[in-house]
């Protein structure tokens, strides 16, 4: 039983690879659900959505595979991103995304935004200071951001 005040957020994003459907769910008392149903659109999911996601929660062997594949890459990038002169520290996570510490974080922001590499720059939330929230993508994806950071000219820094 949930407790009054706690409110569970799942997306089937990374998990189950369905970043692009853009659903997830809530899960709450019935009467927070209640407040959030009255200022939700009646009829937010489409049938396209419903459908993809059917057919992707039926394959179990999918998620599997794709989780397992989430956490060797997260492992993998974490290594090599913490083998950068420029990088700090990169945190533990057990989320699909690391958390990492590094030597101007707009510079290097702007560099992988130059390059297409989309990451999210954290440097100015509390406890984040000069941090870059990175996405661990799949391995290809990962393998580009590596070789992108190999490139980098820290001497501009």
């Amino acid at each position: 039983m949930l407790s009054g005040n706690l409110v569970i957020l799942q997306t089937l994003s990374k998990a189950w690879g369905l970043a692009g459907i853009r659903l997830g769910m809530v899960f709450a008392q019935p009467e927070v659900i209640g407040y959030l149903s009255v200022v939700k659109y009646p009829y937010n999911i489409n049938t396209l959505t419903i459908e993809a996601a059917k057919k992707q929660l039926a394959n179990e062997q999918d998620y599997a595979d794709w989780i397992k594949s989430i956490l060797d890459e997260r492992a993998l990038l974490a290594k090599l991103l913490g083998s950068f002169p420029f990088v700090k520290q990169v945190f533990p996570s057990d989320a699909n995304f690391l958390l990492v510490r590094v030597e101007d974080p707009g510079k290097v922001y702007t560099y992988l935004m130059q390059l297409g590499i989309i990451v999210r720059d954290r440097s100015s939330l509390v406890l984040c200071e000069d941090c870059l929230r990175i996405s661990v993508g799949t391995e290809i994806e990962n393998k580009v951001l590596i070789e992108a950071l190999s490139s980098f000219d820290q001497k501009d820094m």
